[in-house]
């Protein structure tokens, strides 16, 4: 079986899901081919397990000053390279194209008729899940932006859907912490993070920021460039994470027991239903903005405990490579039976089932 696996570039959670799949896929001997799109070629990093991948322009979205700019996004992107890059795409020699919300493989799959699937958080938007600031044109770039044939989410709870858990790096147990912070608010302005934290003296954080190019000190602060190795490192040590309300960095944190403060990109209802979801599991905290009291509250709040996750990309490459891709029951039964969730997610999602529907799906949550 061959297959083309399209990844959006745009943000780093697409790319680290995506490793985990070719990790699974490589163990299992498969021909995969991936595509990237989204940014420019000079600015992706680590991509060795990816092989010879190919890029292309894409589509994107602009970001300024932590919330989504319409406008830039609408004007930024070159509608004319796009549909020639569909047209110039030849999939015909795939079996299966896979895609993690990437438009031009979706579309060149699309019109030239071979089967699609795709595996993203963003599918999970596509079913009766709670959501905050999800307006008419969100659902239709949802449903319009990297069309599938089929269409798998990823997401911390299935709530009686079908969505699969999180893809995440394999970890038995957590590694040992110290009581440092780690920080990835890519699209806040670098000044403005380091004003709130230096705020904080007696705790020290790793700064990780698209906008720096070489690794500093700062007061409290290390200031570090993007580097997977290294933020994985600190990542394993810390004891909290504060971040954006992206997909792929609370997941790889929550499975490692770490404890979250999250400030969703304004504008961006993806990242505020998130933030929702995560604080009515009780997971998470959240600010609206750089809150310096916020990061108090949060810095003496107490961790809610480890989510326990399985290896979703190996049960999700055997899945394709079986073939049996109209059916997914047995996948979804059997990863979500492997979740493990600390005490206080069972009985934060058993009150919402209560209260959303009182005589549903309790004995669907597993807990330690």
């Amino acid at each position: 079986m061959k297959i083309l696996y399209g990844v959006q570039g745009t943000g780093n959670g697409h790319i680290s899901r995506a490793r985990e799949m070719a990790r699974a896929f490589s163990a299992l001997g498969a021909d995969v081919d991936f595509l990237f799109s989204g940014r420019p070629d000079n600015r992706y990093f680590d991509m060795d397990c990816f092989g010879d991948f190919q890029t292309r322009r894409g589509l994107t979205f602009v970001t300024e000053n932590g919330e989504v700019s319409r406008w830039k996004t609408l004007t930024s992107n070159q509608l004319g390279t796009f549909v020639r890059d569909v047209s110039n795409l030849d999939v015909s020699g795939y079996d299966v194209v896979l895609n993690d919300f990437e438009p031009v493989s979706a579309w060149a799959a699309k019109k030239q008729k071979v089967h699609s699937i795709g595996i993203s958080h963003q599918n999970a938007f596509l079913h009766d899940i709670p959501t905050q600031g999800q307006t008419w044109f969100d659902s239709m770039v949802i449903r319009g932006f990297a069309p599938t044939v089929q269409q798998l989410g990823v997401h911390w709870f299935h709530f009686n859907q079908m969505i699969l858990p999180p893809i995440v790096p394999v970890t038995e147990a957590p590694r040992a912490k110290d009581r440092s912070v780690l920080v990835y608010l890519p699209f806040e302005s670098l000044p403005a993070v380091l004003d709130l934290l230096t705020r904080f003296t007696q705790i020290h954080f790793y700064c990780y920021h698209p906008e720096v190019s070489e690794d500093s000190e700062y007061n409290n602060v290390s200031v570090r460039r993007l580097n997977r190795e290294s933020f994985h490192h600190r990542l394993h040590q810390c004891c909290g994470v504060i971040a954006n309300g992206g997909f792929e960095l609370p997941s790889e944190a929550m499975n490692l027991g770490k404890k979250l403060l999250l400030k969703p990109l304004h504008g961006q209802y993806e990242q505020l239903s998130n933030v929702m979801t995560l604080e009515m599991m009780g997971l998470a905290n959240s600010m609206s903005y750089l809150d310096p009291a916020a990061v108090r509250n949060w810095l003496d709040s107490i961790p809610a405990g480890r989510v326990n996750i399985p290896d979703v990309a190996k049960a999700v490459a055997s899945w394709v490579l079986s073939g049996e891709w109209h059916n997914c029951d047995e996948l979804w039964q059997q990863l979500w039976d492997k979740v493990e969730y600390p005490e206080v997610v069972e009985e934060a999602m058993i009150e919402w089932y209560t209260n959303a529907e009182p005589n549903r799906y309790k004995s669907s949550i597993t807990s330690v």
